[in-house]
């Protein structure tokens, strides 16, 4: 399936973030870009150093107009667990969402069904709720926050200016293409 384009469902989900715990809705995600980052599971080995580089490059992402949603199929309670038992998690200033029910994880078609957790999916959501990116990992497969940020990044250029497009590894400042019949064989 693509989600290419595809509008995000209306959803209410609890979350736990610095301390607290709250509901974040759809209506929570709309007019600023999202990156909802799926992760198997709490208490694991990759997801804390997934998490932890997230909040290393939090401010960027947020400098972007963007929010972190960090997601897995704990419960709020759980996330508030981890946060107290861990140096690394204990850090993390972006929402963490719980979805045990397992309903953000299958409408992003990241639900490992038999296992009861999520794929490693990175999805990053406009303002308008409308999917640009995403990648799905394996469970043992870390990501890069990085490679996500310069990937909102390039959405973001391209969401402005429509008529030029990302060159592979392009970041803010670089030079785009504007796609034209002359430049056809000679990139």
């Amino acid at each position: 399936m693509n989600f290419i384009n595809q509008k995000l469902a209306d959803f209410k989900v609890n979350a736990y973030q610095q301390g607290e715990t709250k509901e974040i809705t759809t209506a929570d995600v709309l007019g600023k870009w999202s990156v909802f980052f799926f992760y198997p599971a709490d208490f694991s080995f990759v997801c804390p150093t997934e998490l932890g580089d997230l909040q290393d490059h939090y401010e960027k992402f947020k400098k972007s107009n963007a929010e972190i949603f960090s997601v897995s199929e704990d419960s709020e309670f759980v996330h508030k667990a981890w946060a107290e038992a861990t140096d690394t998690i204990g850090k993390v200033q972006y929402p963490m969402l719980a979805d045990p029910a397992g309903k953000l994880a299958r409408f992003f078609g990241v639900l490992d069904e038999e296992a009861g957790q999520a794929f490693r999916g990175v999805f990053i959501v406009d303002p308008e709720g409308k999917i640009k990116s995403y990648t799905i990992n394996d469970m043992g497969i870390g990501r890069n926050a990085g490679e996500i940020l310069r990937t909102l990044e390039a959405a973001q250029f391209v969401a402005e200016h429509g008529d030029k497009v990302c060159p592979a590894n392009w970041h803010p400042g670089e030079d785009t293409i504007t796609p034209s019949l002359d430049l056809v064989g000679k990139i």
